[in-house]
């Protein structure tokens, strides 16, 4: 029988199979398919089998074989806690970049938590650094075909990647990336760009040996480091300079050459923070593919750009019977960017001004200088200097995950009392701002018209006055 303490079922979906077969909150989940049942891994894939044989052990000691016949990929409709698997891997690294390692004191606790934990990279898309797999751990990646896998490389040097994370096993690790393509295990890398540590000849090396792994490779992120004004008693490190994003483009674009030639992909990108320190034109979407590290910021100002446009060109001219104000938020990198974009949808809305303001950091240093990583504390006091009359709004990513929050803490509801306007969280993408704007400025519909095949009509000449947020 299952240890007691271990894969306790806490919830049941109403109305599913487990609903159905009787299966109750307490019960615990000890096997399915003979196979025990370790993780949320074991669960996920097991599971999703069309023919189960499920056991459980009951509060009251006794044991349940369920048979269960089903689609595949459909959802038991259980919960569970299991101790051991609640607990997230700590990272047994000290990374001389580590962003965590660079944090302002007396912020909430799980603000200072490093993971490194192999199911988050596939469950939630963190990236591992390969240091704290076990064996049994790679025997499952293999076994259950884990993929993909996100995967921190920064350099293939393995005397060098031992200095740069602090861990005596590091360079050892790395002969995991050869174990996972040769058993098939497709992995998203990323490097992160050190100067003086491993950029320039450094880079090019690494990107020369992951070519021997080029096929089982979607994508490789170079992105640039983070130094926040924290760093008393951690290592000396630089930030990326235009010369140097420049020479790093300059490499990448070499060998996107060479790995097209190769596998018909590009393969490495750069982010757009290093194309905007270069003081380069961005690609076009059509450059990136699949868009795999949109959470590097690879691609995402191109993206939110293409998603943008190709919605407003299906927009009939709106005109406004007076004038709405808005005020964007954006971090310090954006700023130029998020102002073209402002441009190009007061054309399209008439009457409709839109006042893009940066936020600089203050809270971690002027070198941070994206949206995600703006504080409330930041927005505050910059906003506060001039007069507010305007609805702002920001982008989510300056919010923590499922929280109305900020890093710092301080809530859109603080910021909302301290400013006295609304503020309004958008999803960053292109699409989601235009229907933002348009949510926002639709409140009273007798104020909008839409001028269509030279007459004036509410909306998109449906309905008089209809109110509808979407109108394409």
């Amino acid at each position: 029988m299952k240890e007691s303490g271990k894969n306790i079922i806490n919830h049941i979906k109403p109305g599913s199979i487990a609903d159905e077969m009787g299966v109750l909150p307490g019960d615990i989940l000890v096997k399915i398919n003979g196979q025990p049942i370790e993780d949320m891994l074991d669960y996920q894939f097991l599971s999703a089998e069309d023919f189960l044989e499920v056991e459980l052990a009951k509060p009251d000691g006794s044991e349940w074989i369920l048979e269960i016949d089903k689609g595949y990929d459909e959802e038991l409709g259980i919960q569970f806690v299991n101790e051991e698997s609640e607990i997230t891997r700590q990272c047994k690294n000290k990374c001389v970049f580590c962003f965590i390692d660079q944090m302002p004191p007396d912020m909430r606790n799980s603000l200072y938590v490093k993971d490194d934990d192999a199911r988050l990279s596939f469950l939630q898309g963190n990236y591992i650094t390969l240091t704290n797999l076990s064996d049994q751990d790679v025997e499952k990646i293999i076994r259950y075909r884990i993929s993909p896998l996100n995967i921190s490389v920064h350099t293939t040097n393995p005397e060098l990647r031992k200095k740069m994370l602090n861990n005596r096993f590091a360079g050892e690790a790395l002969k995991l990336l050869t174990k996972f393509h040769e058993n098939g295990i497709a992995m998203n890398l990323q490097v992160v760009l050190c100067p003086g540590w491993n950029d320039g000849s450094v880079l090019k090396k690494t990107l020369q040996d992951i070519e021997r792994i080029i096929d089982s490779v979607l994508s490789i992120a170079i992105v640039p480091v983070g130094k926040t004004k924290y760093r008393n008693g951690l290592p000396i490190l630089e930030t990326v300079t235009k010369p140097i994003a420049k020479e790093t483009l300059r490499i990448i674009n070499q060998w996107q050459q060479q790995y097209e030639k190769l596998s018909g992909s590009k393969k490495v990108y750069a982010s757009d923070e290093i194309y905007l320190t270069a003081g380069e034109k961005l690609p076009a979407a059509a450059f990136y593919g699949e868009f795999h590290q949109l959470e590097n910021g690879v691609g995402m100002i191109t993206l939110f750009q293409h998603q943008l446009m190709q919605y407003i060109k299906k927009m009939p001219l709106i005109k406004k019977s007076k004038t709405v104000n808005l005020k964007i938020i954006t971090g310090m990198l954006a700023f130029d960017f998020m102002i073209q974009m402002a441009q190009e949808l007061e054309k399209r809305i008439i009457g409709l001004k839109l006042d893009v303001q940066p936020v600089k950091n203050e809270f971690f240093g002027e070198s941070i200088n994206v949206s995600g990583l703006v504080t409330g504390k930041d927005l505050i006091e910059q906003l506060s200097k001039r007069s507010q009359e305007s609805p702002v709004v920001i982008p989510e990513n300056m919010l923590r995950d499922a929280e109305n929050t900020f890093l710092d803490d301080i809530t859109i509801g603080e910021v909302e009392k301290k400013l006295g306007v609304p503020v309004f969280a958008c999803p960053v993408d292109g699409r989601a701002f235009v229907q933002k704007i348009l949510q926002i400025t639709a409140v009273n519909p007798k104020i909008r018209s839409v001028v269509k095949n030279g007459k004036t009509h509410c909306c998109s000449g449906r309905t008089p006055q209809c109110g509808k947020v979407d109108l394409f």
